[in-house]
């Protein structure tokens, strides 16, 4: 049995979350220079310019590349093996983001009382925090800062089994091109199907820790991306919501098993800041 500080998670938290926050992922920048000769559109071309010259820009001064630096949700693999002593893990990984939130001088966005007064907790805490057990003895932390504009054009559906592959084609569509450009485009489509209502959420925002460009290793899976890029980039929405042949980056679709009078469909749409950083402990 091997022990782990939580200090050294809490740690960790802190300086992913100054690192996903300042530094845009190699695929995402490999797709912006990729795309100013792929995209059509004169000002969808400027625009992925514009993307890129930010992205150096948040590297070099170590600023945020967004001034939305997003609630903070935190996957936490955690191996069988491991042992985790020094206090609460719970409360190491909120101590992480506070440390990394005002330590990297970065917007704090959470609020209580959503519908009441709405009163900032200062430090951007609580996390959103999915915990899983898995076998070994090594913890991985991913940390994901999730603006709030993508995330509120996110949605859910109970399709009914009936309606089949066809529904769930159109509900991802439909979902993207009600974004438009409040999700801040080109984005990443992460889908989730089956499972439950709150199941098919998270395979939902699971599925946008993918790399942009890699391919599902399950076929069936990978043609229903790849028809989803396809109807999703017809829309002609464009690169920030100017136009053009790009408007979302890659679709992403994760699956679990469902009730048989079931067939939840989620999808959690991720802005073109598509930030998500990990370490291994």
């Amino acid at each position: 049995m091997r022990e782990l500080d939580v200090a050294d998670i809490s740690h960790a938290v802190a300086d992913l979350s100054m690192d996903a926050c300042y530094n845009l992922g190699d695929d995402v920048v490999r797709f912006f220079r990729a795309a100013v000769e792929r995209e059509e559109s004169e000002a969808g071309r400027d625009v992925f310019r514009q993307l890129l010259e930010n992205a150096e820009i948040a590297r070099r001064e170590a600023m945020p590349l967004c001034q939305d630096t997003g609630l903070t949700v935190i996957f936490l693999e955690v191996g069988q093996d491991v042992h985790l002593v020094g206090g609460s893990l719970e409360e190491a990984v909120n101590a992480g983001v506070s440390r990394g939130y005002t330590d990297g001088y970065l917007r704090k966005s959470s609020v209580d009382a959503p519908f009441a007064e709405r009163t900032n907790t200062g430090d951007n805490t609580p996390a959103i925090l999915h915990t899983s057990i898995v076998p070994g003895d090594r913890v991985r932390l991913i940390v994901v800062p999730k603006g709030g504009g993508a995330e509120n054009m996110s949605a859910l559906s109970m399709l009914k089994p009936a309606q089949g592959r066809e529904a769930v084609v159109d509900f991802v569509v439909d979902t993207v091109s009600k974004a438009g450009p409040n999700a801040c485009p080109p984005m990443v489509v992460g889908v989730g199907v089956g499972g439950t209502f709150e199941r098919v959420a998270y395979l939902a925002k699971k599925a946008l820790l993918r790399s942009i460009g890699s391919a599902n290793p399950i076929q069936r899976l990978a043609e229903l991306e790849d028809e989803l890029e396809e109807r999703c980039n017809r829309l002609g929405i464009g690169p920030q919501g100017l136009g053009g042949r790009i408007t979302v980056m890659d679709v992403f679709v994760e699956e679990a098993p469902a009730h048989i009078a079931s067939m939840p469909v989620a999808v959690n749409i991720q802005c073109h800041s598509a930030r998500h950083k990990e370490a291994v402990l």
